[in-house]
């Protein structure tokens, strides 16, 4: 058993872990948004409503591949070859009866969504699933040894790959073949260099007692990814039930574009958070102050650029994509609320785990979930801004939960939790209230977005650094040493 870490190696470790995850994660957001900029203004709404509407069953299927067990590795110690190969196995099997079984249910799909294209869509892109549950074990192995250059690597290269192949189908007019396209090359290459890269291969070798030791842990992880994903996901399909494709698409997009910047600050911190945690999870007093630095870091980059994108929501779209997707703007600006305080969600639940209280993790799920089903079905009747809504109020419930119980784990309260957080969202609201009322008559839409950016970020980062912020004395120690190097 190797030895316990020690703070400056910790360190060291979370941030080369930092900087080579948030290269993965923020490259692929990049990408996703470059190849975006050019097929919304290409692809009919319609076609993206089509495949926004089968959004959940992608996602929710991917969590039963994963059953767990993928987590359960990563938390374990001392490993056999064995271990991996049972998991693998299982997850192969149980892939592709659960494509099968996709498969055959497509057409009621189709008729659900009333659109019959749809059942050819879905039982092509749900070939993904079998491809991800190929391979997800060597994914975990590159994650059990921070070997996130190399995952960025793998993800960032199947990531162009796919998207040049999307963006010259569209070109050439195959609408939402383009798209799904897109989804399936995607994972199609990123399993083939998970298997050339990690160089890991499964060997017939299959143990139902090491398969039942990982269950206990796994069942309610599988449990709680489920309801989660069910939430996370239900919307678009929601909305494909009683709205035409074009909603399903001005709503579904508008939650995409949010989501680029926050998932990526949310990965990044969750990749490290997944493995440092897992290494302290026996030194509570450790893991508190793990949780505030992140907190804290999180907060410094997520609250500026939330009201940033809050600010600039109208102009940004009229810039990139004319009228055609303005209709998005509203759900954009009301989606940013939830997705500025998302990533804190991500780091608590990640304690949870390594603290291997998967019941916790289960019990915020099925209150989240309770909470959730209220709000649509308070909020669904009264039009799309009111479910727009209900997914704030459903994440800063989900985050006012995730604090309490955390209190009762490493002692990181509310009160804790309000101390590094509320520096930086009132700085971050203060500044961009300021250039709201300084640039509200400055046109064209560039130029007003040029300025925006500068007044907001020079005012916000003077600020901070006159309050002596400790995010940015560590911003200052790092760029000192890096210069002196």
């Amino acid at each position: 058993m190797s030895a316990p870490m020690t703070e400056p190696s910790l360190k060291n470790k979370t941030i080369l872990s930092l900087f080579w995850s948030f290269i993965d994660k923020f490259g692929q957001q990049l990408l996703n948004f470059l190849s975006m900029l050019i097929l919304m203004n290409i692809v009919a709404t319609e076609d993206y409503g089509k495949i926004g509407s089968l959004a959940f069953f992608i996602a929710f299927s991917s969590i039963l591949i994963d059953s767990g067990f993928g987590r359960a590795l990563l938390n374990r110690q001392n490993l056999t070859n064995k271990d991996y190969s049972t998991v693998f196995i299982f997850n192969v099997i149980f892939s592709v009866i659960l494509y099968s079984l996709l498969f055959i249910s497509a057409p009621l799909l189709g008729q659900l969504f009333h659109s019959s294209e749809i059942t050819l869509i879905a039982r092509i892109v749900f070939i993904s699933i079998v491809l991800n549950g190929l391979g997800l074990i060597q994914q975990t192995i590159l994650t059990k040894n921070a070997d996130f250059k190399g995952l960025s690597k793998i993800n960032i290269t199947a990531l162009l790959i796919a998207n040049i192949i999307a963006v010259v189908m569209a070109l050439y007019s195959y609408g939402v073949w383009a798209l799904v396209a897109q989804t399936l090359v995607y994972t199609l290459f990123r399993t083939i260099f998970l298997w050339i890269y990690s160089k890991w291969q499964p060997k017939l070798n299959f143990s139902f007692s090491s398969l039942k030791s990982f269950f206990s842990f796994s069942s309610k992880l599988l449990l709680t990814n489920t309801i989660a994903t069910i939430g996370n996901n239900i919307y678009p399909s929601l909305i494909a039930l009683f709205y035409p494709m074009s909603q399903v698409a001005y709503f579904n997009q508008a939650k995409k574009y949010q989501e680029i910047p926050f998932l990526a600050i949310s990965n990044t911190f969750r990749s490290v958070a997944m493995l440092i945690l897992s290494e302290i999870n026996n030194e509570s007093e450790r893991m508190k102050r793990v949780i505030s630095k992140m907190i804290k870091s999180i907060s410094f980059i997520a609250f500026p650029l939330g009201f940033i994108m809050i600010l600039l929501a109208e102009p940004i779209f009229y810039l990139f994509f004319k009228e055609k997707w303005l209709s998005s703007v509203p759900f954009f600006q009301a989606l940013t609320l939830a997705g500025m305080v998302s990533p804190f969600v991500f780091i608590f639940n990640e304690l949870f785990i390594a603290k291997e209280r998967s019941a916790y993790f289960l019990g915020v799920e099925i209150l989240k979930a309770l909470l959730l089903i209220a709000l649509i079905i308070i909020l669904l009747p009264k039009g799309l801004m009111a479910l727009a809504t209900s997914w704030v109020l459903y994440i800063l419930a989900t985050l006012l939960i995730s604090v309490i119980l955390s209190s009762k784990l490493v002692k990181y309260n509310l009160l804790n939790f309000l101390k590094d957080t509320m520096p930086y969202m009132l700085i971050a609201l203060l500044c961009s209230s300021i250039s709201y009322f300084t640039t509200k008559n400055i046109n064209p839409p560039i130029l007003y977005i040029t300025i925006n950016i500068w007044i907001i970020t020079s005012l916000y980062i003077t600020t901070c650094k006159l309050l002596k912020l400790e995010m940015i004395k560590e911003i200052e120690v790092w760029f000192t040493k890096r210069k002196n190097k």
